[in-house]
């Protein structure tokens, strides 16, 4: 169940719904509504009749309650990454290449992603790839780089965790740590990730449900981190003319079923480069809070995933066009906001 209480609901009640789930045997969580009151989710259900403060009782609600629109249904989360904002307003962008290669490599990159626009510097120091022979990352010298890139460009970072472990190392650098999708159902490098400050990306997993990729989520809410920001990066399909099946139905319905900010990674999703432009302005369209594109000066020697990976000229164009597309699709949601309250007004 999901009790929402008042801005001025005492301590008392919050007290004394925790210590009857407590006394049921029942798991709860407190959040913040965003709105200056306090929601407490509780898997299964007490009684919290006659305690002041109680404003709503939702007894029935989805198996991830904590990430779920009902504990926080007019107020969507915003993930602060360093200074920018994920969420809730202007899409950002996360640009940068795959794997970091080398720090003469990653500077460069970093600076040409800040000329181009972008708003957070990407690139992997730990990389999983399918094959035990191919690069994998320089580890703690690339954290070292993109810490570097950071204090020149004035970019936050984001990189992924592997592992368990991994996660105190990257938080020590990173200004946000990536869950990669082959690690959406790595429950142990969730809960630690859970306990660390740090905002996490969270990528779907490319064979997961959409409920699976929230339950996901839930596990890092559970552990106390709010900071979670969903990435669709695209689901394997039948059809093998690309990578992957970049599911943008995904953005509008999370949407609608979580208060968590969204993004859409049209790299991964396509698998070419000749189609990440039109599905990076796509996923925008859908609603989409940002992008994350890998782009490199040269992606043609890029040692990662060269073929899906633009230009920083390519990066740049999708950045103005994109801002242009929202601009026009915001201007256009207040004008039919402004058409149905006329019409309220004339009925």
């Amino acid at each position: 169940m999901i009790v929402t209480l008042t801005a001025d609901a005492p301590v008392s009640t919050v007290n004394a719904i925790l210590a009857a789930a407590a006394g049921a045997g029942c798991e709860s969580r407190t959040f913040d509504d965003g709105h200056g009151g306090t929601v407490v989710g509780i898997v299964g259900e007490v009684s919290v009749n006659g305690l002041p403060g109680v404003s709503a009782v939702l007894e029935k609600h989805r198996p991830y309650m904590l990430a779920s629109r009902e504990g926080r249904p007019n107020a969507p989360s915003v993930v602060m990454v360093g200074g920018v904002r994920v969420g809730g307003g202007r899409p950002v962008v996360m640009g940068g290449p795959c794997v970091i290669e080398s720090r003469e490599a990653l500077l460069a990159a970093a600076q040409a992603a800040k000329a181009a626009g972008a708003d957070v510097l990407r690139g992997g120091a730990f990389k999983p790839r399918t094959s035990p022979y191919a690069f994998q990352g320089l580890g703690e010298e690339g954290l070292r780089y993109l810490a570097e890139a950071r204090e020149m460009t004035g970019m936050p970072i984001v990189t992924e965790a592997m592992e368990p472990d991994h996660v105190e190392l990257v938080a020590r650098y990173a200004d946000m740590i990536q869950i990669g999708s082959r690690n959406m159902a790595n429950f142990p490098l969730l809960r630690r990730a859970g306990q660390s400050n740090t905002p996490v990306l969270l990528k779907r997993g490319f064979a997961a449900t959409i409920e699976e990729w929230l339950m996901s989520a839930e596990y890092i809410l559970a552990q106390g981190n709010p900071n979670v920001v969903l990435c669709e990066r695209g689901i394997r399909s039948f059809d093998s003319a690309t990578r992957f099946t970049l599911d943008l139905n995904a953005v509008p319905l999370v949407k609608e079923l979580s208060h968590l900010p969204v993004i859409v990674d049209p790299s991964h999703g396509t698998g070419r480069r000749t189609l990440v432009g039109r599905m990076a302005l796509a996923g925008l369209a859908a609603g989409a809070d940002g992008l994350i594109i890998e782009a490199h000066p040269d992606p043609d020697s890029a040692l990662c995933d060269g073929p899906q990976t633009i230009t920083v000229d390519e990066l740049a164009t999708i950045i103005q066009t994109g801002r242009m597309l929202h601009a026009g699709l915001l201007a256009g949601s207040e004008r039919d906001e402004l058409a149905r309250e006329r019409a309220v007004v004339l009925h």
